[in-house]
């Protein structure tokens, strides 16, 4: 009877394990996937002051750009702070754990290359101003 109970108690543990590794795989996809919503702002911002260049008056085209490219640095800022975070408390068991220190380096270069583009379009200068 002492060995059934000590099999069960094996048993709950490594189904705990796989869930805490299920958990750390999820963070990641989740860390992935707010990554790409941040890459997809930036594209929009990019996309609108292109699309709507010669917008009158053209501060509102760069202004509306620069909003959402600082919106995709937000993102890429808070996804990695979560993702680190919850990342921190688990252990992984049966899985390769993403390397926090990778995900952090990421998002600092995503963050600070959105925050110099949004800079950067304030300096460019219209075409039709020449």
């Amino acid at each position: 009877m002492a060995k059934s109970k000590q099999n069960t108690t094996d048993l709950a543990e490594q189904r705990t394990d796989w869930a805490e590794d299920r958990t750390v795989q999820a963070t990641e996809r989740t860390y992935a996937g707010w990554q790409r919503t941040a890459f997809a702002a930036i594209g929009i911002g990019l996309g609108f002051r292109a699309l709507f260049g010669e917008f009158d008056p053209p501060w509102l085209a760069k202004g509306i750009a620069t909003i959402f490219i600082i919106l995709g640095a937000a993102v890429s800022w808070t996804a990695q702070r979560n993702a680190c975070k919850t990342l921190n408390r688990l252990d992984s068991h049966d899985v390769d754990r993403p390397a926090v220190l990778q995900m952090r380096w990421l998002s600092y270069i995503v963050t600070a290359a959105a925050i110099l583009l949004a800079v950067a379009l304030w300096f460019l200068r219209n075409s039709s101003a020449s």
